[in-house]
């Protein structure tokens, strides 16, 4: 296992420790250090790692955050009541080539996976992310992908891999087992009507940051069926962010904490990560800090509805629209709603798992009015495809 490249944390952090609260989330969870190891991955639930790598960035010589200070104010913070083993792992530091560190960010992260433990990424860019992505290819299954971003970040997939181009090399490359790419709060302005059509071409969910600001729960549907959950600070308003941002519009504070509440509640997600943690911004360190508290958070109130279609007290209704009769499953715990899609037989045993598709009242109504949701026509397009 390739634990062993893992840096411990700062000593220097370690002794601070003791001046926080004994009830503290740092004074209650793994952390390795030049004493402790890295722990049995039984006997955790959630593994955050630091990934100290920028040569992926279009930028020229981007500064990253000082990540001892997020696990400081992370470190600060109470846990809520949490049911969840938590371990700081350490640091991944940039390998002697740039495919050195892309190689331990899948193994690790690939590792943490098969232990059925939940990585969270931290770390500069997010070219990193296709390397999160590629872990899963070892769950031989097809995976939906979330990114929290304001572009699309399809590059030019002739040429090497950047942080403008990974979701780009994640449809093209081989094994293909993207089934589902999801973007929160892109803005127009950002990405050329080329790539618009492209996602709609796709059948990809593009949600605008204006219509997520103005109904923030649209969110927890999309999140509901994400496998991984990758989050770009770019996404976030100029005064959230580092100066190297300029765009006065993005997610504000509270936003991106809901946000990532949502990604943690979410049974299906295994994996999240925070990218482009470039400039030094006070506000970041604990912005981030919660954010990953929110996702834990978030994962505590998880209630194990994968198999809802199985559950007895599960409400089912049928809704006659056009030429079809959609089938609509409603939790009677929590309330919430998924549509069933039509399974091709196709041989095709990846697609068996995404059969059933989260989504709101709101599109159960609209079906009941004869419109059939969006969201389930682009699913049921990708099955037949």
């Amino acid at each position: 296992m390739p634990f062993e490249f893992l840096e411990p944390v700062s000593s220097n952090l370690i002794a601070d420790l003791m001046k926080f609260d004994k009830k503290s989330v740092g004074r209650n969870i793994y952390i390795h250090t030049d004493e402790w190891t890295v722990p049995d991955l039984k006997d955790i639930d959630i593994a955050i790692i630091v990934i100290n790598e920028t040569r992926g960035s279009i930028l020229d010589n981007p500064v990253l955050l000082d990540f001892n200070e997020i696990r400081r104010n992370l470190y600060k913070l109470f846990p809520g009541n949490w049911g969840v083993s938590i371990a700081d792992l350490g640091t991944i530091h940039p390998g002697n080539t740039l495919q050195d560190t892309y190689y331990l960010v899948q193994e690790i992260t690939q590792d943490l996976l098969k232990a059925d433990v939940i990585p969270i990424l931290l770390g500069g860019s997010q070219d990193l992310a296709y390397y999160q992505y590629r872990a899963y290819d070892v769950l031989e299954r097809m995976v939906n992908m979330v990114n929290v971003d304001a572009t699309f970040d399809l590059g030019n997939v002739a040429t090497t891999l950047t942080n403008q181009s990974y979701v780009g090399k994640i449809i093209v490359d081989q094994p293909y087992n993207l089934f589902n790419y999801s973007n929160i709060g892109y803005q127009t302005y950002f990405n050329s009507q080329e790539h618009i059509d492209l996602i709609e071409k796709l059948y990809f969910d593009a949600y605008r940051l204006g219509d997520v600001i103005t109904d923030i729960t649209i969110v927890e549907p999309i999140m509901r069926d994400a496998d991984l959950v990758s989050i770009d600070l770019k996404a976030l308003q100029n005064s959230f962010v580092s100066p190297e941002v300029i765009s006065p519009n993005g997610f504000n504070h509270r936003e991106i904490c809901a946000i990532s509440r949502y990604a943690g509640i979410s049974d299906k997600v295994k994996s999240l990560s925070i990218f482009e943690c470039f400039q030094e911004n006070k506000h970041q360190y604990l912005l981030i800090a919660q954010m990953i508290w929110y996702f834990i958070e978030g994962l505590n109130y998880r209630t194990n509805e994968l198999n809802i279609k199985s559950k007895k007290e599960t409400l089912h209704y049928q809704v006659p629209v056009e030429d079809e009769i959609l089938s609509f499953y409603q939790s009677s715990i929590t309330k919430r709603w998924w549509i069933e899609i039509p399974f091709l037989p196709s041989g095709n045993n990846k697609l068996e798992r995404h059969t059933l598709l989260p989504c709101t009242y709101n599109d159960y109504k609209r079906a009941c009015n004869q419109e059939i949701p969006e969201r389930w026509y682009k699913a049921k397009r990708k099955n037949e495809v």
